[in-house]
């Protein structure tokens, strides 16, 4: 009897101890985008748990208690930085968490805007792959062991997105060069306007939050009206009324819906970093494409 409970206790270290191996990492990140991006590194090799949502907004956002209690238990979190998340500091501090925290955006460099940093870095697929090889090598601190899946990973993904990159650098080189302004709701594009020799306007700046002013929006109507644009865009996480009343009072049409800070829901046209911008990136050649 001895002997059996003996080889029961080993048979059942031996099959329980890979189990408890690959327990999944718990990771956390800041908004939708950037959770995509940990997800695509990480595989199932880490359970990641997002704090804002598709089609949410992370410059007005609130915590709630299950965010913190989600901050708490994780292993790894991942914020953007460049002063996105506003409230990520008090929230990691506030729960004694004791995660290793991560700067998604370390070494990007970033745009300024007005004088202040934008932090919409993801919105250039060349800062993307700083993002994702940030993702894997935070990853492969955190949990050694996977390091090799971790870094395969990120190369893999990053081909994927220099593809996206570079076919969008072939279609945005045929339009003409006075028929690249685009307007959004709040300047969120900066970095894809660089990239691609764009030129985006915006009632409302960096910050949600922020309120144009009777001047500043009387201004650029009568800028539009003068010069027109090439494309009108709403915002997934904004209201429309803006953009709406741009085009009431220039007779631009409005072009679609383009995602700047979150994803789509399931089932929309956004659920991922590189269908996001896909979708956006087809979204504006469709709208500044010349008409024959």
């Amino acid at each position: 009897m001895k002997m059996l409970l003996k080889g029961l206790v080993l048979f059942t270290l031996v099959f329980a101890s890979p189990a408890a191996a690959h327990d999944p990492v718990k990771v956390v990140a800041s908004f939708s985008i950037l959770g995509d991006m940990v997800e695509q590194v990480t595989g199932d090799l880490a359970d990641v748990t997002t704090i804002v949502g598709p089609d949410a907004d992370a410059h007005v956002y609130q915590p709630s208690a299950s965010d913190a209690i989600a901050v708490t238990k994780a292993d790894v979190i991942f914020v953007n930085g460049l002063g996105f998340e506003t409230w990520s500091d008090a929230l990691i501090e506030n729960s004694g968490t004791d995660a290793s925290v991560f700067v998604a955006t370390e070494g990007v460099d970033p745009l300024l805007v007005e004088g202040e940093v934008d932090p919409h870095a993801w919105n250039a697929l060349t800062n993307g792959y700083i993002y994702v090889q940030n993702i894997a090598d935070s990853m492969a601190a955190a949990d050694p062991a996977h390091a090799d899946t971790y870094q395969a990973n990120a190369a893999a993904y990053i081909e994927e997105l220099r593809a996206v990159h570079e076919n969008a650098i072939s279609e945005f080189s045929a339009l003409p060069e006075n028929g690249r302004t685009v307007v959004t709701a709040h300047d969120a594009f900066g970095y894809l306007a660089d990239a691609y020799g764009l030129n985006f306007l915006a009632p409302v700046g960096i910050d949600t939050e922020a309120e144009p002013s009777a001047s500043d929006l009387a201004s650029l109507i009568d800028y539009l009206n003068e010069t027109g644009a090439g494309a009108l865009f709403v915002e997934n996480i904004t209201s429309p009324a803006l953009v709406e009343q741009i085009a009431s009072e220039t007779g631009l049409e409005i072009g679609g819906r383009l995602f700047s800070d979150a994803l789509s829901e399931r089932g929309g046209p956004a659920t991922s970093y590189i269908a996001m911008f896909e979708h956006n990136l087809g979204e504006i050649i469709a709208a500044l494409q010349p008409s024959s």
